[in-house]
């Protein structure tokens, strides 16, 4: 059942492409003329004012999309999370005599075994929970597949803003937040956004405690393929980016000397 739900809450939110009237997929490109390198700029925080240009690879940040890779990616997270501490005692952990209560036949009453049995008071539970691992198994390359295509998924639709660097709020302040938020249309109406930082900003994620019904603040360690998909935008930090595509990469050939191909165009304003 719970494979299943899953499923569905990913197909939901995938199918918003359709929905919301976006433009089709069209035909593949040939790959003699398709572009190795994907440009996106980079904005200030909080002011939102556009820096730079950047650039990244296709296999980091334009990849197509791949339901069943991320259903697998959320199952496998949601696995890895129950506790499985659940615990009762059976018949064979209950302390008791093992004498039989009463004749099998004879006294026109049902039969029952020792004090133990699952029918009486006291006695142990049938097929009761025992504490068990709940994790399941996924190959690496698939799972770094999921970060990669989730990202790449988000945006395509636009929804993921890179900032050059998320400066900490100078004191915690969840109105001042919470403005800067409505101003830009990340808060509760837009759907709630999900801030990814390189490290904690303590002012940061105290001020977006009080108003958590607009958004949520997570460090790059923090941050699973479930939260990439689940919030109505992505305001990342350029590093915590680039951290996250460095050790999601083991599927790619030649990763690390793909990855250093990436120039900040600083010279090049928007």
């Amino acid at each position: 059942m719970a494979s299943k739900a899953l499923s569905t809450s990913i197909r939901a939110i995938t199918a918003r492409t359709i929905q919301d009237g976006s433009p089709q997929m069209l035909s593949p490109v040939p790959v003699h003329i398709a572009p190795r390198d994907v440009h996106t700029t980079l904005y200030s925080f909080p002011d939102m004012e556009p820096l730079e240009y950047t650039s990244y690879p296709v296999e980091y940040l334009s990849l197509p999309l791949r339901r069943d890779i991320l259903h697998r990616a959320v199952v496998f997270e949601g696995d890895a999370t129950r506790q499985g501490t659940a615990s009762t005692k059976w018949r064979g952990d209950v302390a008791g005599s093992g004498k039989k209560i009463r004749a099998q036949k004879g006294s026109g009453r049902a039969r029952l075994g020792d004090r133990k049995s699952p029918m009486l008071r006291g006695g142990g539970v049938a097929h009761g929970p025992h504490p068990r691992d709940f994790s399941t198994e996924l190959p690496r390359k698939i799972y770094d597949l999921a970060w990669r295509t989730a990202l790449s998924y988000r945006y395509k639709r636009g929804e993921v803003i890179i900032l050059r660097d998320i400066a900490d709020l100078p004191r915690t302040d969840s109105i001042l937040l919470k403005e800067i938020m409505e101003t830009n249309g990340w808060g509760h109406t837009y759907g709630r956004s999900l801030f990814i930082t390189d490290v904690r900003r303590n002012n940061l994620h105290d001020s977006m405690q009080d108003i958590g019904e607009h958004g949520k603040v997570l460090t790059k360690d923090d941050v699973d393929v479930k939260n990439l998909l689940e919030t109505g935008r992505l305001i990342v930090e350029n590093q915590a980016l680039k951290n996250i595509f460095l050790e999601h990469q083991s599927d790619i050939a030649k990763p690390m000397s793909r990855l250093s191909r990436q120039a900040s165009v600083a010279e090049t304003a928007v």
